[in-house]
């Protein structure tokens, strides 16, 4: 495949470590963060937030600690080990739009929870909750 661009959005985790006790801490922080997230900014009570608890996030959360070998569907890797399998695959990181990225940055602060935050590095944008990184964000072209 040659792609014009690849745009690739990844949960940045290291969820598929072979040991339990590895996976089920990196599990525990990240999924904790999703959920002190939700209690920041969503009510309770909202029938929206029940749902995305129990049937995404909680799922996912289940299927990373208590399932092994196929059974287990997720396995997030941080961005940084998703640079070095990209540019293996033949792609170049393309730079990221400084004007872009501010103009996102002010929106977050205007709009948003202060806890939310908007980064970079390595030209990946990064997103996340209180100083920890959830998602990353990059485009790459065929080198």
């Amino acid at each position: 495949i040659k792609p014009d661009i690849f745009t690739q959005t990844v949960i940045n985790g290291s969820f598929n470590a072979p040991f339990f006790t590895t996976r089920f801490r990196e599990a525990l922080f990240h999924y904790y963060t999703l959920y002190d997230m939700c209690d920041a900014v969503v009510p309770r009570e909202n029938e929206w937030r029940m749902l995305i608890e129990r049937e995404i996030v909680g799922r996912e959360a289940m299927n990373v600690i208590a399932c092994e070998g196929s059974e287990r569907i997720e396995r997030p890797e941080t961005y940084k080990k998703w640079y070095i399998r990209n540019t293996r695959a033949g792609f170049k990181q393309l730079p990221l739009n400084e004007e872009l990225m501010e103009k996102c940055r002010s929106q977050l602060r205007e709009w948003y929870h202060r806890d939310f935050f908007v980064d970079e590095d390595n030209e990946w944008m990064l997103q996340g909750w209180k100083g920890r990184v959830l998602y990353a964000s990059s485009c790459w072209v065929p080198a």
